[in-house]
């Protein structure tokens, strides 16, 4: 779904414009995106396989819940919807804790470059897993992964072309937080 969000600067500072997603992906133009981790108490991460259908890394394994902030919205009110509309899950802001904001430039093609700023959040799994709805036309699939795996998985050669290629300090990031909160 195309939408209108807000442009950035190469270093993740609004210039008062404003653009389609399409033609920011098309001419490379930075803009601000949210990343939720979910994990579970008994060291568990949740993750969302991409449907084969999405512009970008599709079947592959990603973040918990992703999205677009659209123009003028919040980052906190951005993570809210994002949760709810691709696993159901209605949340607050005070259950998102804010590990940090990671660049990530990435080329797909000529006309898809993502230039991002994913402002990336943890909050705990509070319901089972089989209660989330997935939003079928983002989703093909759900499944928790425990911490341990998740690692040793993104250290394979192999194993990680299963998931999409964020820098290994973002996943680092993310799994050092995890286990400092369990």
């Amino acid at each position: 779904m195309d939408e209108l969000i807000d442009i950035l600067n190469a270093d993740g500072v609004p210039l008062g414009k404003t653009a389609m997603k399409s033609k920011a992906h098309k001419k490379g133009l930075f803009h601000a995106t949210v990343h939720i981790w979910f994990y579970t108490e008994d060291g568990k991460l949740l993750i969302q396989k991409r449907t084969t259908n999405k512009d970008t890394h599709p079947g592959l394994w990603d973040v918990s819940v992703a999205g677009h902030i659209g123009s003028g919205e919040s980052i906190i009110d951005s993570a809210i919807r994002e949760v709810q509309e691709e696993i159901g899950l209605a949340i607050t802001g005070i259950e998102l804790k804010k590990i940090g904001v990671f660049k990530s430039i990435q080329k797909h093609s000529e006309e898809l470059i993502d230039c991002e700023f994913h402002h990336t959040f943890l909050s705990r799994l509070k319901i089972p897993m089989e209660k989330l709805i997935r939003q079928k036309s983002e989703i093909d699939d759900l499944k928790l992964i425990s911490n341990n795996q998740f690692e040793q998985e993104l250290n394979d050669k192999v194993l990680a072309k299963q998931y999409v290629p964020h820098s290994i300090e973002y996943y680092t990031k993310i799994l050092n937080e995890i286990r400092q909160l369990r």
